[in-house]
């Protein structure tokens, strides 16, 4: 079953490959498409991507001692409209402003907390408020949470 509303090129920066693997196939599976994936700062750098990645997953601690903010800092720069959410279970690690991320999904994640914490993000970005109430698997940077807030 596919969902419902726009599906999206996704960029994932995560240096375990089971956890790519299992993202890849939850994100697929609701229609989404994996257009690349790294495992560190400088496999990110060499990316030779055809459009901007709707979404980027980045998790903070990488391959190489390289670090997802600075991931994140590099895709805001080379790929302003792409949105980047956290994939961390260090959200602590993650500075106040978020670096301009949409937002964080704490580690460990279940398949039904990812994919509700997606369906909200896809809804934010498309149409925004979300038409659903903010799973309690995804935190809002404080500037996304204020943007997206329901009247």
């Amino acid at each position: 079953m596919r969902a419902a509303g726009p599906h999206f090129d996704i960029l994932v920066v995560e240096d375990e490959a089971l956890l790519v693997m299992d993202l890849e196939a939850m994100l697929e599976d609701e229609g989404h498409r994996l257009v690349g994936e790294a495992m560190s700062l400088s496999e990110v750098e060499s990316l030779s991507l055809d459009a901007p990645p709707d979404i980027a997953f980045v998790d903070i601690q990488l391959a190489d001692n390289s670090s997802g903010l600075d991931v994140c800092r590099l895709i805001k720069d080379r790929w302003p409209s792409t949105a980047v959410v956290f994939l961390t279970a260090n959200p602590k690690m993650i500075p106040e402003d978020f670096l301009g991320a949409h937002g964080v999904i704490p580690k460990p994640f279940s398949r039904s907390g990812l994919l509700s914490a997606m369906r909200f993000i896809q809804q934010g970005i498309s149409d925004p408020p979300p038409r659903q109430d903010r799973p309690q698997s995804f935190i809002p940077a404080p500037a996304i949470d204020r943007a997206w807030a329901r009247g």
